[in-house]
């Protein structure tokens, strides 16, 4: 018997699955990112094989809800939730230590490309096509691989207040792979581009490191559509007033939710909406004359929104 409201949790962090067969949903890999939904999740309580979860494109595999959500870093609640609607044994799962992040040992800076390289000059002309400026490049030291686990993609490091890489995101620039991202194997529970980051002026909020880039002034990436913990204890013990969400149209839910815990704590909230668009496609004039152009929002319209979504 398929166990609906715990798949309608895994929904709220995996966006809509799609029922396959035996109780099964497909979801789109958060680990390896296919461009097809390759993640297959069993949602069947009881019985061999319930509740495990695995993708056939990378491996990545568990024997419970709980060790997914944990894995792509679910706020705690809903993991509580699903402990308790589930047949979870309270297992254990200790949690590795952090492990100190280093960029790949192929990773070559794109400021420093031969006119003989012909896999950098591919990742220049990709990054310049984005709209990405020598500026950009030397602000965040991006940078490329060729070869290793991360062959032909972009590299785009995050730095913490003190400078120590916290992260770093990878996009392929080649455009007949079948993998578009790839992450390292560490936790996104940090403050992506914390090192260029004003804590008492207006923030901006965005999906992916790509958008960032294309905002430019103190924009946050949230590596996803969701505000991890230490990014959301920080903006609201910061003296941030100003808070702008830039997220996609298909994260609508998810903005108004920020939205109203955000007002909740005093804040002042503006609600861009992009329409069909992301960041990147738009441009920094656009974008930044959007945002400029977007007033703040009230409980009231908050409201109004929530109900459009009914």
């Amino acid at each position: 018997m398929v166990n609906h409201l715990v798949a309608n949790i895994v929904d709220s962090e995996l966006g809509k699955g799609k029922p396959t067969a035996r109780g099964n949903q497909s979801y789109h890999c958060p680990f390896c990112h296919h461009s097809k939904p390759k993640l297959e999740v069993n949602f069947n309580e009881g019985g061999k094989g319930a509740m495990h979860w695995h993708c056939w494109v990378c491996n990545k595999r568990g024997k419970s809800i709980v060790s997914l959500l944990k894995q792509v870093d679910a706020p705690y609640e809903k993991i509580e939730e699903v402990k308790k609607h589930t047949n979870y044994k309270g297992v254990v799962f200790k949690e590795k230590p952090r492990e100190k992040i280093q960029l790949p040992k192929e990773y070559k800076p794109l400021l420093s490309i031969s006119k003989y390289d012909l896999v950098g000059r591919k990742a220049l002309a990709y990054v310049k096509k984005r709209g990405i400026t020598k500026d950009d490049i030397l602000k965040y030291n991006l940078g490329y691989c060729d070869g290793g686990k991360f062959d032909q993609m972009i590299i785009i490091p995050s730095y913490d207040n003190n400078g120590e890489l916290n992260y770093f995101s990878a996009r392929n620039f080649n455009p007949n792979s079948p993998v578009s991202y790839k992450n390292p194997p560490v936790s996104r529970d940090i403050i992506p581009f914390e090192l260029f980051i004003n804590w008492s002026s207006p923030l901006i909020l965005c999906e992916g490191p790509f958008d960032a880039l294309a905002i430019k002034r103190n924009v946050l990436p949230l590596l996803g559509k969701n505000i991890q913990k230490e990014l959301m204890k920080k903006i609201v013990t910061s003296e941030v007033e100003k808070i702008y969400l830039v997220l996609d149209k298909d994260a609508q839910k998810q903005s108004l939710k920020f939205c109203d815990y955000l007002l909740k704590e005093g804040k002042e909230v503006y609600l861009v909406d992009l329409q069909e668009k992301d960041p990147s496609e738009m441009g920094f004039e656009k974008i930044t004359k959007l945002i400029q152009e977007t007033p703040p929002i009230d409980q009231y319209q908050l409201l109004s929104k929530k109900l459009e979504l009914l």
